[in-house]
């Protein structure tokens, strides 16, 4: 393997690293929710700062080979790709981090039965499941996984869509759960900015492998 080559694995595994590290933050979100686990809320919003630093050595890793070997074609490609899902990336960990600092930030566990009418949990566990399906596709090249993503993003905007007449429902019936259902609907805001940022990944997975633009398409 030529150093070349071992340079463009090494990046191809520390994106795939830091995909674990935002999948763990995503799933320990969740969990906090769930269990109002004010303690692993405070760990996921500590560690955005490691995603953060990976973000950054990916960007430069990839500005040394652009300027060391200008690389072509799917070469070319794969860099370009790995810029710009190296961005969503961090940008998911972010909304991990920011639906953490709301269950911080929360005087009461939530409602459950306010967080399964508007299909938080729902949302949840597909947005995780579209999150590790892109991850999947990058590894392996695998654009059909790839193409999924963009229906399954579909599922989530209409839970999105729903949210607000199914939670003030709960609102109407009892004034008192206000504050919670304002800080549930923020986090139904944001899973969806999940899956938005994975299917751009997708976008990106297609281009880098297929050599085909589906922006604004």
């Amino acid at each position: 393997m030529t150093q070349f080559e071992t340079e463009m694995q090494d990046v191809k595994s520390e994106l795939i690293n830091m995909w674990d590290l935002v999948l763990l933050q995503l799933s320990k979100a969740k969990e906090s929710m769930l269990n109002f686990d004010k303690d692993l809320a405070r760990e996921v919003v500590l560690k955005e700062k490691r995603v953060n630093a990976l973000e950054i050595k990916i960007d430069r890793d990839c500005e040394n080979i652009f300027a060391l070997y200008c690389p072509v074609a799917i070469d070319l490609r794969f860099l370009l790709a790995v810029l710009k899902i190296n961005n969503n990336l961090e940008r998911i960990g972010d909304i991990a981090e920011g639906i953490a600092k709301y269950i911080v930030d929360s005087p009461v566990k939530y409602n459950m039965e306010i967080l399964e009418a508007a299909g938080v949990i729902k949302m949840f566990e597909d947005s995780i499941s579209i999150f590790t399906d892109t991850r999947v596709a990058f590894e392996f090249e695998n654009t059909l996984l790839a193409r999924t993503i963009f229906s399954r993003d579909d599922i989530l905007d209409e839970i999105n869509k729903k949210a607000d007449d199914n939670i003030l429902k709960f609102i109407i019936k009892d004034p008192g759960v206000i504050k919670q259902s304002l800080y549930i609907l923020s986090i139904i805001r944001k899973l969806e900015r999940v899956g938005d940022q994975s299917k751009n990944i997708a976008e990106e997975i297609i281009f880098y492998v297929e050599a085909k633009v589906l922006k604004h398409q």
